[in-house]
């Protein structure tokens, strides 16, 4: 479990491209065989992945519980969502299974005791994204299937952003304490996102970018919107980002996005927009 300790915005405004990339860039999220984790002090956010190959994984399987967490097992005091982004797969919590197949999501509440992932075919191993954040009340466990998110159409050919975003783990599909969570999907030909940009200073971010091509890359753009700074971007690789900064990103092709939120609401349109002209 790697730890990422909170930069703020003065901070933030003198920091090498290297020291960018270690406080807010997450690489190496997918391993065989392996649960990566990076526990974030911005709003105690952990993004993981797994992807199990030759065996199951067990979800605690590199994590101190009681060390990193205080508590006795992971999800005592946490929620957990998910995303399959790899071959079918499946998941089984408190002895109750789950398949996932290719962009599937799973809600699991506090109180989620044991939680263990396998692939079906070791050829295709599943992919499982995770965000897992703080919770005081637990809600009902939830398997959600592409279908049954909530499609959003969203920008247009001719600003080159035409996009879905599918909401999984949003007010208007389920209840959480304050996760959010979802998948966005570019058309070919588009390579923006969230541009015109905004700010929610009542939720932080993570954006984990993949479908990336080989031999394409991003600029992720984030910062205050007159202080923006950037990172390069790779496939399956994620961006934290403080609740204070932009978070857009522009590709040399089209991709897909997961974004997923924690912090004081879930209002999903609670957004300060910024003006592109006013962006320095």
């Amino acid at each position: 479990m790697d730890t990422r300790y909170s930069t703020g915005k003065e901070a933030f405004k003198h920091m090498t491209t290297e020291q960018l990339r270690q406080e807010f860039l997450v690489q190496g999220i997918f391993r065989a065989d392996e649960v990566s984790g990076v526990y974030s002090h911005i709003d105690r956010i952990v993004t993981m992945g797994s992807m199990p190959v030759q065996r199951e994984l067990d979800l605690e399987q590199n994590i101190d519980a009681m060390k990193e967490f205080g508590v006795s097992y992971f999800l005592e005091r946490r929620e957990l969502g998910m995303i399959n982004i790899g071959g079918d797969g499946y998941v089984v919590a408190d002895g109750k299974r789950y398949d996932l197949v290719h962009f599937d999501g799973l809600y699991l509440p506090k109180g989620t005791r044991k939680v263990v992932m396998g692939s079906l075919d070791k050829s295709r191993p599943a992919k499982f994204y995770m965000s897992s954040t703080p919770a005081h009340q637990a809600f009902e466990a939830k398997h959600i299937v592409f279908a049954e998110a909530k499609h959003v159409p969203a920008g247009s050919a001719q600003d080159s952003n035409a996009r879905t975003i599918n909401q999984y783990i949003h007010p208007d599909v389920l209840d959480t304490c304050q996760l959010s969570m979802g998948l966005t999907q570019l058309e070919s030909g588009s390579v923006w996102n969230t541009m015109p940009s905004h700010t929610h200073e009542r939720r932080m971010e993570v954006y984990f970018y993949f479908d990336v091509k080989e031999n394409q890359t991003l600029v992720h753009l984030f910062g205050e919107p007159q202080e923006t700074r950037h990172v390069m971007v790779h496939n399956e690789e994620a961006v934290i980002n403080p609740s204070w900064s932009i978070h857009s990103g522009v590709g040399t092709s089209n991709y897909t996005f997961i974004w997923s939120m924690c912090g004081e609401n879930r209002t999903y349109t609670d957004m300060d927009w910024v003006a592109t002209e006013d962006l320095r």
